[in-house]
C-alpha cells in the first residue's frame, strides 16, 4: 500500500509541475499543451476510434514480435547457459549487437522486407532476442553449483535435473529477462511505426506532428507510458514477485 502511494504521489507531482509549466508560459501551449488538453485529446481518440484502433494494432505487433523473441531468447540463453563453446562465441556476438540501438536496423529491415509488418517486426525481434537470450544465460549460469551437487546426489540425472532444478531455479531470472525485453521491444515497436506510416501508435504521432497538433502526440505517448507502466509493474512484475514467493527466493 505504502509503495502505490508512493508511486501515485509521484505521477501527482509530475502533474502538477507540468501544470505549472504550462501556466507560467514558459512553452506557447501549441508546443506544450497542459494536461487538461491532453486528457481530453485521449477521451476524443477513445470516442471516435482513432486511439483505440491504433493501440490495438500497436499490441498485435507487439505481441507476435516479443512473443518470438521471448521464445527463441529463452530457447538460446538456455543453451548458452550450459554451453561454454556456444557462450563464447554467439554470446559475444550478442553483446556487441546489444551496443546497436533497434532503429539502426530498421534501413536494413525496409531494403530487405519492404513497407511491411514484416519490416516492424523485425526489428522488434531483434531488439528483444539478444536482450531475453543474454539475461536468461546469466540466469542459468547463476544456479548454485551447490544445488547441482545435491541434486545429483539425489538421483538427479538428464531430464530430470533440468525438470525439477535448473528451470525452477532460473524462472525469476528468465520473467525479469521477459521484463527488459518487453521495454526493449516496446521502444523498437515504436521506432518502427514511427518512420514510416504503417497504423499504430507510431502513426498517431506522426500525424500528429505533421499537423502540428501536440494534443495528439502527447495523448499517443501518455497511452504508451500507461500501457507499459500497467504491463512491467502489474503483469510481468506481479508475476515475477508470485515467482520468487513460490520458490523462497524472497
Amino acid at each position: 500500500m505504502r509503495a502505490t502511494l508512493e508511486r501515485a504521489g509521484a505521477i501527482v507531482a509530475l502533474l502538477a509541475l507540468w501544470q505549472l509549466v504550462v501556466a507560467l508560459g514558459v512553452f506557447p501551449h501549441y508546443v506544450l499543451p497542459g494536461p487538461s488538453a491532453v486528457a481530453h485529446s485521449v477521451g476524443r481518440g477513445v470516442a471516435d476510434g482513432t486511439l483505440t484502433l491504433a493501440l490495438a494494432k500497436s499490441l498485435w505487433r507487439l505481441a507476435l514480435g516479443y512473443g518470438l523473441a521471448s521464445l527463441g531468447g529463452i530457447v538460446l540463453g538456455i543453451a548458452m547457459g550450459r554451453l561454454a563453446a556456444l557462450e563464447r562465441s554467439l554470446g559475444t556476438l550478442l553483446t556487441g549487437l546489444q551496443s546497436l540501438p533497434s532503429i539502426c536496423w530498421m534501413p536494413l529491415s525496409l531494403l530487405w522486407f519492404g513497407l511491411n509488418e514484416s519490416a516492424i517486426l523485425f526489428v522488434v525481434v531483434l531488439a528483444t532476442l539478444g536482450t531475453v537470450a543474454l539475461a536468461v544465460r546469466d540466469a542459468v549460469r547463476g544456479v548454485p553449483k551447490l544445488w547441482l551437487r545435491a541434486a545429483r546426489t539425489m538421483g538427479e540425472r538428464g531430464v530430470s535435473l533440468w525438470l525439477r532444478v535448473i528451470l525452477p531455479a532460473t524462472l525469476p531470472g528468465t520473467i525479469t529477462a521477459l521484463r527488459i525485453g518487453w521495454s526493449f521491444a516496446w521502444r523498437a515497436l515504436m521506432a518502427g511505426e514511427l518512420l514510416f506510416v504503417a497504423g499504430g501508435l507510431g502513426e498517431v504521432m506522426h500525424v500528429g506532428r505533421e499537423l502540428n497538433d501536440m494534443t495528439r502526440v502527447m495523448a499517443a505517448m501518455v497511452v504508451i507510458v500507461a500501457l507499459g507502466l500497467f504491463f512491467d509493474n502489474v503483469v510481468l512484475g506481479q508475476l515475477e514477485a508470485r515467482t520468487r514467493r513460490r520458490w523462497g527466493m524472497t
